[in-house]
């Protein structure tokens, strides 16, 4: 049953409960209402039980009955009627009664002379119980009784009564349920809308948006919130073809360069210098393989794969660093403690890439710094050529985006050496940025100290 309702729709089951509760709360009013509805039938009954044992008694005062057994007649539609005298014998009975031992021998206690009771009998059909009412009658001296029996009402008043309240439960029911299904259907139908819109949206159709609702409820943040990442991913969409587009020219630049060369060399083959085309192939190819390693780094570090951790102290790795051989000057200054937790490798490559960079677009000298800032290892490298304008600051960091003066100066990087070194400042969640300097392009690294790690 349970595997059968989850598989309705919401609109249905939000229905179901609502007619569920309705059922419930309409069957708890009904039987908090039987206990009035008992004691008003029960005292019905029993002032009509009391006006016939009242008349009986009254003609059994005014006419004084001869010894021999007399039937009473009914009234009231109370057959059951007995005129018991001080010896417990029944002077008069209904003709229901006629024959039978006294059906109570109980005596009133009060002033009033009125009994009122409920006798549970073996002598009647079925072992009835019986609403009894009684009254003392003086007749010659002594004290004689008439009784007077009528139905007793169960506490679920009857059969038919408790049909009545479950039809009567169902039917009011039924509103509950029309209003329910209509409230939630309309509740429901900004997020058919949004369902309509997002099955409309293609990769090719991206600018489109789901409505927002009139009302500033959940439905408005569920469409608020489908935006917003609809505007991510046409980001993500755009930067991806953007992506392709840059990756297919610099790969093909180095692949049509090598067929050149190659076809070049088949159509003159006694005057080419096989060896020279050889390195010229070569040259090509260690482009190509760069490149395609580069792409394989970025996709590793964008899906998490994840490195060793470990402590890593920046100013010995820089010390190491700067120990190659470059072509331009390298200075460093060097503040002690500068120790983070990290991949040592992933860190070595992101300062090899910003060398690299700074040693490509620097004029003469590169200057590499390592102090500790408000909780943070901080690793500035700045070099001193032309630097980088404030509104290219962030294009720089974007796949394959050489500015024209680095294409001008230097066509050997592939164009993701930045992109992978703010991918690897990401994964040990720090910051790469490009800030301002007096000359050159100063960029910075902030990375939280080892005490401060949490894993």
């Amino acid at each position: 049953m349970t595997q059968v309702f989850t598989r309705w729709s919401v609109r249905s089951r939000m229905t179901a409960i609502a007619a569920g509760n309705a059922l419930v709360l309409n069957l708890v009013v009904a039987i908090l209402v039987t206990p009035l509805v008992h004691v008003v039938i029960s005292d019905y009954v029993t002032e009509r039980v009391a006006k016939a044992a009242r008349r009986v008694a009254f003609n059994v005062e005014r006419f004084a009955p001869v010894d021999e057994l007399k039937s009473v007649t009914p009234t009231e539609e109370i057959d059951a009627l007995q005129v018991v005298d001080n010896e417990s014998r029944v002077r008069q009975a209904s003709k229901r009664l006629l024959g039978l031992p006294p059906l109570t021998n109980l005596k009133p206690t009060e002033d009033d002379g009125r009994v009122a009771t409920t006798t549970c009998t073996r002598l009647l059909p079925g072992n009835p119980c019986l609403t009894t009412v009684g009254f003392r009658v003086s007749v010659g001296g002594n004290y004689w009784m008439s009784y007077a029996f009528g139905p007793d009402i169960p506490w679920y008043i009857s059969p038919l009564y408790a049909l009545g309240l479950l039809a009567g439960a169902l039917v009011l029911t039924v509103p509950s349920s029309v209003v329910a299904w209509a409230a939630v259907g309309n509740a429901l139908r900004p997020v058919k809308d949004i369902k309509t819109e997002l099955a409309e949206i293609t990769a090719t159709d991206l600018g489109r948006r789901v409505p927002r609702s009139p009302r500033r409820d959940e439905l408005d943040d569920l469409a608020r919130t489908v935006n917003d990442t609809l505007d991510r991913l046409e980001v993500a969409v755009e930067q991806q073809r953007r992506f392709a587009s840059d990756a297919s020219h610099d790969l093909r630049s180095p692949i049509t360069a090598m067929r050149a060369q190659v076809e070049q060399a088949l159509l003159y083959p006694e005057e080419t210098d096989w060896p020279q085309t050889a390195r010229e192939v070569l040259a090509s190819l260690d482009r190509l393989q760069a490149i395609v390693g580069d792409l394989l780094t970025l996709a590793r570090l964008e899906a998490g794969a994840p490195g060793r951790t470990e402590r890593v102290d920046l100013g010995e790795l820089v010390a190491a660093e700067s120990g190659r051989p470059r072509s331009k000057q390298v200075a460093t200054e060097l503040e002690p403690g500068a120790t983070v937790m990290g991949d040592r490798v992933r860190l070595a490559r992101l300062l090899t890439n910003l060398v690299d960079n700074a040693e490509r677009h620097a004029d003469e000298s590169i200057t590499i710094t390592v102090r500790v800032e408000d909780g943070r290892a901080v690793l500035e490298v700045m070099d001193d050529g032309d630097g980088i304008a404030p509104d290219q600051r962030e294009v720089v960091f974007r796949r394959f985006t050489r500015l024209d003066a680095s294409r001008n100066r230097d066509a050997g990087g592939t164009g993701l050496g930045l992109p992978i070194a703010r991918e690897i400042a990401t994964s040990h969640d720090g910051t790469l940025t490009i800030e301002d300097s007096t000359h050159g392009a100063r960029f910075v690294l902030r990375i939280p100290l080892a005490d401060g790690y949490r894993g």
